[in-house]
């Protein structure tokens, strides 16, 4: 049974309807994406199951320095119920376009959790193909505690694929840009070209 609504939740991020939903449905998870606007890499979605108990300092991924990131992707992996995390590669972008690849990545990081949910939030404004009842919440990962939560582990681990991605491309500077489209980044490709790990269907018209 598929079920969407789209909600607007007050507070950064808070629980609230995480517990309201728990009166009826147990387990719920959080899902979130990192890498949908980069130039170059993959998209990469995690789903996670966070337990009763609160790790303090969670929030939206992109409010966190890379340092709290890491300590808190740490702390959500070793203290979390489930936890999983996919990635779709640039080459599928091309194939399908960002749309479907955010709907599939999605749904293959929930697929890959090892306890399955029995609700999901899910960030962003977006439907999904999941037998699974869920709610997207528009800025998500700013206003509900489980989203930012999948949101820290999305990030840390795209993060670190394009700090090994970099090793491969030293030229990109994907080790400081993570593939998104600086201004140095954009130089570069003008300069000599794309790579491999490029999106062409991003890139094309630079």
């Amino acid at each position: 049974m598929l079920k969407i609504f789209y909600t607007e939740c007050m507070g950064y991020p808070n629980r609230r309807l995480e517990n309201r939903l728990a009166k009826k449905y147990k387990p719920v998870a959080g899902v979130d994406e990192a890498g949908r606007g980069a130039l170059a890499g993959p998209i990469t979605a995690a789903a996670v199951i966070m337990p009763s108990k609160k790790i303090t300092g969670i929030k939206d991924s992109k409010l966190l320095s890379p340092q709290k990131r890491e300590e808190l992707f740490l702390l959500i992996k070793k203290g979390a119920i489930a936890w999983s995390i996919a990635s779709i590669s640039n080459r599928q972008i091309d194939k399908i376009g960002i749309n479907p690849a955010n709907r599939l990545v999605m749904q293959k990081a929930i697929a890959k959790l090892k306890r399955k949910p029995d609700y999901l939030l899910l960030d962003g404004n977006l439907s999904i193909d999941c037998p699974i009842l869920y709610q997207s919440v528009i800025n998500g990962d700013q206003k509900i505690y489980c989203i930012a939560a999948a949101s820290i582990l999305a990030k840390v681990h795209r993060d670190k694929l394009m700090a090994r991605y970099h090793r491969q491309f030293p030229l990109f500077g994907f080790d400081q840009n993570k593939g998104y489209g600086t201004k140095q980044h954009i130089a570069q490709i003008k300069k000599i070209g794309i790579s491999r790990l490029h999106r062409r269907s991003y890139t094309r018209h630079l």
